[in-house]
């Protein structure tokens, strides 16, 4: 029977993580900088009247493969960091501080360490009900920069803003959509189920 698997290839399992909500955040005006709230109400649109809510968005420059503004799946409906990566970006910025409200995060983890690096289709089981799915890494963007640079006081806007891509890359948490509705909690416990994972060799 022909072996169909490379002989290089490696299978690593899937594995089981413990975190906790460290921070919850609304992005409820017109731009994507968050506020604290106590709870994120959501739907399979992603967080009742957050700025990246709904089903569809448009395309931007994330997504080359599509003219810019063209309607797609809404993969990016929620934000999540980690307060360590901010503390470390920060730190390459040479700035004291990264709040997860200036870069429009709606969620802080705390517990598993690299949050940015844990892959694409990894499951988020909320204690109360919700269940969220990673899409991938959030780009650093210098839309992100430029608020960070705003927020933080620093002389020169514009070089804050080119910073913060290249210091944060790698580092800038995750992006996920809504599999399971309901509502997260501010302390709320969270099972992280993260997928078998490989390198594909074709």
């Amino acid at each position: 029977m022909l072996d169909l698997f490379a002989k290089d290839t490696v299978i690593h399992p899937g594995r089981k993580l413990a975190a906790t909500v460290a921070g919850v955040f609304l992005a409820s005006g017109d731009d994507f900088v968050t506020q604290p709230v106590e709870s994120l109400s959501l739907s399979f649109e992603g967080i009742s009247g957050d700025f990246h809510g709904g089903y569809t968005r448009r395309s931007g420059g994330r997504e080359p493969w599509y003219p810019r503004g063209t309607e797609m799946r809404n993969e990016r409906q929620l934000s999540i960091v980690a307060a360590d990566e901010l503390e470390a970006v920060a730190d390459r910025m040479g700035i004291a501080k990264i709040m997860p409200e200036w870069i429009g995060a709606n969620l802080v983890l705390e517990g598993v360490a690299n949050l940015s690096m844990l892959p694409a289709g990894s499951l988020l089981f909320f204690k109360d009900g919700v269940t969220l799915k990673v899409d991938a890494q959030n780009g650093p963007c210098r839309l992100s920069g430029r608020s960070i640079a705003e927020h933080a006081g620093m002389a020169d806007i514009e070089l804050g803003s080119l910073l913060f891509p290249k210091a944060a890359k790698r580092l800038r948490g995750l992006v996920a959509w809504v599999e399971k509705p309901g509502t997260i909690r501010d302390g709320e416990a969270v099972s992280v189920k993260v997928p078998e994972q490989w390198i594909y060799r074709p």
